[in-house]
């Protein structure tokens, strides 16, 4: 990895979907793993073709839903059975019929806060900073640009290479992202 480590990545700007999507694959085929792609709107097949086919969100949620459902029917059976046991017409302390309504419920709200909080951290979100922000251009990616950005941290990222790779692309621009906004106000 040949690459100073005031560098993020580099940053290629694209004009169309279909050339950003092009150039995700060939990214991809060459062995980098570490990049992202920005676009306006969502581009069919770029989350595949930047290797994001499988997440672990649907493990996340059901982890979230069992731990609400044993915990619920814990609370009410703790409850019922062993805190505060009340015989009531004669039926069993551990009435599981009973306990399905509340069990349900909390199955379903820690598989919702599950599914919320897993998003959020898998998205690495809230993130007030990225060094993508130092690129003056990068404001376009909400807009009209489509951006890909390969990223130093990845195995096969050689600073010179990389960029070499990226030009044969035919991007509009290519970008030197900083880790710190100084060291854009020092380069410029």
């Amino acid at each position: 990895m040949n690459a100073p480590s005031r560098i993020y990545g580099l940053l290629a700007e694209f004009d169309q979907p279909d050339v950003l999507l092009e150039a995700a694959h060939k990214a991809r085929s060459a062995g980098y793993t570490r990049m992202e792609a920005y676009s306006p709107f969502p581009v069919h097949g770029l989350a595949a073709a930047l290797g994001f086919a499988h997440t672990r969100l649907p493990f996340i949620v059901l982890s979230g839903g069992i731990v609400g459902a044993v915990g619920g029917f814990f609370m009410q059976w703790y409850a019922n059975v062993v805190s505060y046991p009340i015989n009531i017409a004669g039926r069993p302390l551990n009435s599981w019929p009973a306990f399905i309504v509340i069990t349900f419920e909390l199955t379903i709200l820690c598989a919702g806060l599950a599914a919320v909080l897993g998003m959020l951290a898998l998205n690495g979100l809230p993130q007030p900073y990225h060094p993508l922000f130092n690129i003056r251009r990068f404001e376009l990616a909400s807009r009209s640009a489509f951006f890909l950005s390969l990223q130093r941290r990845d195995p096969k990222f050689d600073l010179i290479e990389t960029r070499r790779f990226l030009e044969s692309l035919n991007p509009k621009a290519i970008y030197e992202v900083p880790v710190l906004a100084e060291t854009v106000a020092k380069t410029t």
